[in-house]
């Protein structure tokens, strides 16, 4: 990555890291997706369960296959036949891993969600939630992170799924009640009640939408 977007990121990453921690959340800085990986495998001890709500930023730094391949109690809800019962079984996880649509220069994350598995495990029940964030979805503020998730990662997400949405057929959001929409509901996540629940890595790399 460029030398001087690296300045950049590092510089930014201070300034989310110190308003996720006002806010009752663990932030970290990874200066790429190998780093981003050592700090994810050192918050999830050996043996845990974990699972996950389709982050595919996760996937990009090679968390998944890592989980997949070492001793942990990996519940993927792709191989199984219930998938139902598998995204109910993360309520109870150990880990959840997640990412973000956006999230703020002081700290507040955005998701959006069709099926609410993902944001409802973020909101509450597994015991602890790792987001992996690249840089590019940092914004200024929550209404710049609300326009992100909506023109950026909603459209993206519908064409990624084949679905029939305007956004998919436009690229930015029309706001619509379509059968399809993957807007069903928005989480902010402000504060954390409990200390030591939700851990933010941010990452110096575009990653996922």
């Amino acid at each position: 990555m460029n030398e001087n977007i690296t300045k950049r990121n590092q510089l930014l990453a201070q300034k989310v890291i110190k308003g996720l921690e006002s806010r009752n959340m663990s932030g970290y800085y990874a200066a790429d997706k190998d780093e981003a990986l050592k700090i994810a495998l050192e918050l999830i001890p050996e043996q845990s369960s974990v699972t996950m709500g389709g982050a595919m930023s996760a996937h990009e730094i090679g968390l998944v296959d890592a989980l997949k391949n070492g001793n942990y109690n990996f519940i993927d809800r792709d191989a199984e036949e219930d998938k139902r019962a598998a995204m109910l079984k993360a309520y109870d996880a150990d880990y959840f891993l997640t990412s973000a649509n956006a999230i703020t220069e002081d700290g507040i994350m955005v998701n959006i969600d069709g099926n609410s598995n993902r944001v409802s495990a973020i909101a509450q029940g597994p015991k602890h939630v790792i987001a992996i964030v690249g840089m590019n979805k940092v914004c200024d503020d929550v209404d710049g992170a609300m326009k992100r998730a909506r023109n950026v990662a909603a459209p993206i997400n519908a064409q990624r799924f084949g679905l029939s949405t305007p956004c998919a057929k436009t690229g930015s959001c029309m706001d619509c009640k379509s059968p399809d929409t993957i807007c069903c509901q928005f989480l902010i996540t402000r504060f954390s009640r409990h200390e030591g629940r939700i851990h933010v890595i941010l990452v110096n790399d575009s990653l996922g939408f």
